[in-house]
């Protein structure tokens, strides 16, 4: 591996970084050496907006950028409003690079999704294999938005050489995770069904799907530790996967979250609501090789941990 980047001495810019992953992040960043941070607040700066990036790069002064911030959702909210994750993701990063070439910032760390994968990808999933096809239909504008900055980083290095890398972090989980009904992924919203049934005293719930697609999730403090090696140490045009190349079946992962909250009810199987991807599980050879990152948190403990968190929230009266 290279030298690492001096973050000491650099203006570091982390859009999003007052959210679930950004806040890991920060705190991983100041272990490594980043003493300045901004992190621009929404509504402050909406980023779907040039002249709010234009003001946000005129008050940060940024020698680096993170760019966290996306307009992100579960199935649900994707398949209700798939224009609005296309068009907010695109203008954000898309402008955000080209604005931050413009000023010479000297590194730009795009975050992309695994939902920017074909639906059918041969398992595990190799960033080779990111073009062999259309993504699953519910989050295609939301995959194809973030794939787009993956096109924009390499015609910007090939063309300006702009050191803007891309990351594809797989579905992150957590303390601090978003538990909203609405919006949240599969981890906090079957956690909180469960704690709900148990409170409710609930004989059953209610999953989506018929439980056969598979998930890899990394913890989030995981991702931020993958994150931050590669704005450290990684320079290059190659898409990278960051993950835990652990995978499970969303059956297995309702049974486990059931077991370990302590619900005793039974599940019963919506197959009316869509499945999304069949399967998911990245190859992280590249991480490892490029910037020396392997996930570390047991599943089981980190969900521990999620499940701890938000019953603590919900004790709070944050639930």
């Amino acid at each position: 591996m290279e030298n690492p980047l001096d973050l000491s001495s650099k203006r570091v810019c982390v859009t999003g970084g007052a959210g679930f992953l950004g806040t890991h992040l920060i705190r991983k960043l100041r272990e490594n050496g980043a003493r300045d941070i901004f992190i621009p607040q929404y509504p402050d700066y909406d980023l779907v907006k040039g002249e709010d990036i234009d003001r946000l790069l005129a008050d940060a002064h940024p020698d680096v950028i993170i760019h966290l911030a996306a307009h992100v959702g579960g199935i649900g909210a994707n398949r209700e409003k798939p224009a609005e994750f296309f068009y907010d993701n695109l203008m954000m990063g898309v402008q955000l690079i080209h604005k931050a070439w413009q000023r010479g910032v000297e590194k730009f760390v795009a975050i992309g999704t695994i939902c920017a994968y074909p639906k059918f990808t041969p398992i595990p999933f190799k960033e080779e294999h990111l073009w062999d096809g259309y993504p699953e239909e519910t989050n295609a504008p939301y995959g194809l938005a973030k794939k787009m900055l993956l096109v924009q980083s390499q015609a910007y290095r090939q063309q300006y050489g702009f050191n803007s890398i891309f990351l594809l972090p797989v579905n992150l989980y957590g303390p601090g995770d978003n538990f909203n009904p609405a919006s949240s992924h599969v981890i906090p919203a079957l956690i909180r069904k469960c704690l709900e049934a148990q409170e409710q005293g609930a004989a059953e719930i209610v999953a989506w799907g018929d439980g056969s697609p598979t998930r890899e999730f990394i913890y989030v403090e995981d991702a931020a530790e993958g994150i931050t090696r590669a704005t450290l140490y990684y320079n290059g045009a190659e898409p990278v996967n960051i993950g835990s190349s652990f995978e499970i079946s969303i059956k297995d992962l309702t049974e486990l979250i059931a077991r370990l909250t302590g619900f005793e009810g039974s599940i019963r199987w919506d197959p009316s609501k869509p499945n999304g991807q069949p399967r998911r599980k990245l190859d992280t050879t590249r991480a490892r090789e490029y910037f020396g990152f392997e996930a570390k948190t047991d599943f089981e403990a980190g969900l521990k941990r999620t499940i701890d968190w938000y019953r603590q929230q919900r004790a709070n009266g944050h639930g």
